[in-house]
């Protein structure tokens, strides 16, 4: 792997960091996968979508750039591949005097370093073209060295995928012979936005680089994918099939034609009769209890509610236990909604420094979570009742105004009648 080719060029011991592990099991071949055994519940990916549809559900963030508008129409899916594959890099680049966005996952960069605050100090990201059999490679390396950046750009050429071969100058590729070797651009931040998985890194503990939203949940993926494959096994061994005496096939001794499954020739007489039909009992009911115990434990690992992957109609449960289970679903995403925030926030900077602008954006996160919306509005509406609340504050909580549209919006106050004949 050229990543570890890079490493060593760097002078630095490979990185726990199970990237390969989790792409493959992201994209449906866990290790575990092979065989007869190739039938899995795809969990990895399904607990990776959920997180990132729940972390997004009506999430706005405003700011009139079309650059950035396109990156919020796209969040759910790079939401995704950040928390399937520990994380993953937004890089703007300028693309005929207007800029464009790379979407970089693991594979694309390695991380060399960090800073004492846990950001991003050192990183090395790779760029590759294949042309006339020949795998080009570039590599961009971002240092910060006290309050600057320094960058630099290194080309390489081989005939082989997994090797960079031999240093060659980046004039000898069309398409980086404008870019520079070096250079150094006096800024205070990298001239990207990093966006990794909150949950700490049990792989590495001394690393602040990201890990799987599955990584601690591998082990019962794997039980879940064998008990589905036992209960598959059981509806196919269960099914009902026909041990037929020889005689009663065709005299070529073959089946009858779209009956293979259900006639079974054992080639022997039967002693009691010319066939006997097979038909057991099946055992649905406790293996699917079991898988349904298995998905509780990898929602609980995972941080999502219980119910989510697993059946909820299987288990009773008291207002308190399902409170508990949202409010784990809850924190779990509001932790992923902080760190999207700020990857966004760090991203506007870099979209600033590359325009001289100075923009700002808003961001608004669904707490339907855990609060039911109607639920909540009966609550505000008895606490308005009960004078705990202005009528205003429920106005600007309902319809998103400011207090003086608030109090535009209500009734206006008719006096008595006394008062009015007094006048």
């Amino acid at each position: 792997m050229i990543q570890d080719e890079i490493r060593s060029m760097y002078g630095i011991n490979r990185i726990e960091n199970n990237y390969d592990l989790w792409l493959d099991c992201y994209r449906g071949e866990s290790p575990w996968l092979g065989g007869e055994n190739l039938e899995s519940l795809n969990l990895c990916a399904s607990i990776s979508s959920e997180l990132a549809r729940l972390t997004t559900i009506e999430f706005e963030s405003e700011l009139d750039l079309e650059i950035y508008q396109e990156v919020i129409e796209n969040a759910r899916k790079f939401v995704e591949y950040g928390l399937a594959l520990g994380g993953l890099i937004l890089k703007p680049y300028k693309l005929n005097d207007k800029l464009a966005m790379n979407y970089l996952t693991p594979d694309m960069y390695l991380i060399l370093g960090f800073s004492v605050f846990g950001e991003i100090n050192h990183v090395v990201f790779i760029d590759r073209i294949y042309k006339n059999k020949r795998y080009f490679t570039r590599l961009e390396e971002h240092e910060q060295i006290n309050d600057y950046w320094k960058i630099t750009n290194t080309c390489y050429e081989s005939d082989n995928y997994y090797s960079l071969g031999k240093k060659i100058s980046l004039k000898e590729v069309n398409d980086w012979k404008n870019i520079k070797e070096a250079g150094v651009i006096k800024v205070d931040f990298p001239l990207f936005s990093y966006f990794k998985n909150p949950t700490a890194n049990n792989l590495d503990l001394h690393s602040f680089e990201g890990v799987s939203c599955f990584s601690r949940a591998l082990s019962l993926i794997q039980d879940a994918d064998e008990q589905y494959q036992r209960i598959l096994w059981e509806f196919k061994g269960t099914e009902i099939a026909i041990d037929a005496d020889i005689t009663v096939v065709k005299q070529n001794g073959e089946l009858p034609h779209g009956k293979e499954r259900l006639f079974r020739n054992l080639g022997l007489d039967q002693k009691d009769g010319f066939y006997e039909v097979f038909s057991p009992d099946i055992r649905d009911s406790s293996l699917f209890n079991g898988l349904n115990k298995i998905l509780r434990r990898i929602e609980f690992t995972v941080g999502l509610a219980y119910g989510t992957i697993s059946e909820v109609d299987q288990v009773e449960k008291s207002a308190t236990e399902i409170k508990a289970s949202k409010q784990r679903s809850y924190s779990t995403v509001v932790d992923i909604q902080k760190e999207l925030q700020k990857t966004l926030e760090n991203l506007i900077n870099v979209i600033n420094f590359y325009l001289n602008t100075n923009y700002e954006a808003s961001f608004s996160f669904d707490d339907s979570l855990v609060v039911d919306a109607e639920s909540e509005q009966k609550i505000r509406l008895q606490e308005v009742s009960a004078g705990l609340i202005k009528p205003e504050e429920y106005l600007m909580w309902r319809y998103g105004v400011t207090e003086k549209e608030a109090q535009k919006m209500m009734p206006e106050v008719i006096e008595d009648e006394e008062e009015t004949e007094e006048e």
